[in-house]
């Protein structure tokens, strides 16, 4: 077990420099305190299962949800980079397994998401204070989301990172995947009121599932959608970590 510590401990001590910590509550301050009212303007109130939101409040626990997701770039990152550098076959000739390599790497990931989420909720927390419904489910929620949303999300940062090769292509491809669903969700706007094909999309991503679990909890609302998207959640995510297991443990030294 030791040997994994160590690998979780050098992965942290490589992700977490003071220019991604600052990106990490940089970028949503932005969005939830500057497009949230200014947003306001066009949208004053979102329904959110039993109860209508207020806008700030509605992308603040939005951006609970992207944040985990884009923190998990950072298990791709770890990866591709582990690649180029020679890292890789240097840690596997060590006393590491690939076992220990790809362990490391979910609770490497899965740290990251419980910090990040525990940031942005604290920063939004002014924001949404008073429409909280906190109970016995919130902080399950809440971390169920961050642990499944983080292995998902990590899991396809690690698959994109297996495939390419290119340091051109790696950044083209992963920047584009994670845009994509960071504005094809609920976490920015209501799928109520788009397009029937924009809404419909929505659903088919996963980003949908974990921002509507995370508000879930923080706003008291349970009932059986909710209880089916963290069904989906959850079994998106064993299917990609089996995925990404299987590509790794068959990457080459």
């Amino acid at each position: 077990m030791h040997e994994i510590i160590r690998l979780v401990n050098r992965n942290l001590t490589i992700s977490l420099n003071m220019g991604f910590v600052i990106w990490q509550i940089i970028f949503p301050l932005i969005y939830i305190f500057v497009a949230g009212f200014a947003y306001t303007a066009l949208i004053h109130q979102v329904p959110f299962g039993n109860k209508t939101l207020d806008y700030p409040a509605f992308i603040a626990t939005g951006m609970i949800g992207f944040n985990i997701m884009n923190s998990t770039l950072i298990s791709g990152i770890i990866i591709w980079n582990d690649r180029r550098h020679g890292m890789f076959e240097q840690i596997l000739v060590g006393p590491f397994t690939r076992a220990q390599y790809i362990v490391s790497n979910v609770y490497t990931i899965g740290i990251i998401g419980l910090v990040s989420a525990a940031m942005i909720t604290a920063v939004g927390y002014p924001l949404f204070f008073k429409q909280v419904e906190f109970n016995i489910l919130t902080v399950p929620l809440v971390i169920f989301a961050s642990i499944t949303g983080s292995i998902l999300f990590g899991s396809i940062a690690s698959i994109i990172s297996t495939r390419l090769k290119s340091s051109e292509g790696f950044n083209v491809i992963i920047n584009t995947v994670f845009l994509f669903f960071a504005f094809v969700s609920t976490a920015f706007y209501p799928a109520q009121g788009a397009p029937p094909i924009l809404s419909t999309a929505f659903y088919f991503n996963p980003l949908t599932y974990l921002v509507d679990v995370v508000r879930a909890g923080i706003f008291g609302y349970f009932n059986s959608l909710v209880a089916t998207e963290m069904i989906i959640l959850g079994v998106g995510a064993v299917i990609l970590f089996v995925i990404a297991t299987k590509l790794l443990s068959k990457l080459e030294m």
